[in-house]
């Protein structure tokens, strides 16, 4: 898929990288990108796990889109229709931004963190003009993730994204703990121990898969912390995770 042929996704907002330039603030030069999938069981995507989380890349010098995909009624394979057609608009379309198509990748929450997981295994939406290999991310931060539809499930992502009463087959295709190859991105994932909404099990079920197939993992476990506390300013412990990602992010040659 071309520049040409790439249109642009629905409901995307972009914030530029933040940089010392003549365009405006923003830097010219060539930059990473993050697609910022915010949660919400699939019923909605929630707006402090969006814009804000955008700006704070966009500090970092991260090019920031943040996606509002299609939530219920619309179920799946619509929001990974939707995350797979901005992921190659990142890449190749028509911006205005200079995005290094090789360094492109995506943070999610919840359910978020779920959809972004399903790019990140390269689970099949249907598509195939966004069955590709560009509409895989370079690497993901999961946050608080949404990862098995068979184990200790979110109910309310379940019944949203894959309808109540779905298939075994079908839920397995949307556990992507059971999806992770070798060819699977790195990722950085973070948890609290005591999220009542989504068990710390997901979190620890993708990093165990990725580990497994030798895919490089960093995750993060912190006491404590309800579940959607995004940036999590004020929580202690888990208010570190930007820093901590920052940190990740720096010595995977994304940031300075």
């Amino acid at each position: 898929m071309t520049a040409a042929t790439v249109e642009a996704p629905r409901a995307l907002t972009v914030i530029p990288a933040v940089g010392v330039s003549s365009n405006g603030g923003h830097s010219a030069e060539s930059a990473p990108a993050v697609l910022v999938l915010p949660g919400g069981g699939y019923a909605k995507t929630t707006d402090h796990e969006a814009e804000p989380v955008a700006e704070w890349l966009a500090s970092l010098g991260i090019h920031a889109f943040v996606l509002r995909y299609r939530v219920a009624p619309d179920q799946h394979p619509a929001p990974l229709l939707d995350a797979k057609q901005a992921m190659l608009w990142i890449r190749d379309g028509d911006h205005g931004l200079n995005v290094d198509p090789d360094r492109v990748g995506v943070l999610g929450f919840s359910a978020g963190g779920h959809l972004a997981a399903t790019l990140s295994v390269q689970v099949a939406s249907g598509d195939p003009a966004l069955d590709v290999s560009g509409a895989v991310p370079d690497l993901s931060i999961l946050c608080y993730p949404v990862i098995s539809f068979v184990d200790s499930v979110h109910q309310g992502s379940v019944d949203n994204l894959a309808g109540m009463g779905a298939a075994p087959d079908v839920l397995r295709g949307l556990s992507t703990e059971l999806h992770v190859t070798s060819s699977t991105p790195p990722a950085f994932l973070w948890h609290t121990a005591d999220d009542q909404s989504v068990p710390v099990s997901h979190s620890l079920a993708y990093a165990g898969a990725l580990s497994g197939a030798g895919v490089p993992v960093e995750l993060h476990v912190f006491p404590s912390g309800i579940h959607g506390i995004g940036l999590a300013s004020g929580t202690p412990g888990a208010e570190q995770w930007t820093g901590l990602c920052a940190a990740w992010l720096r010595r995977m040659g994304w940031t300075a």
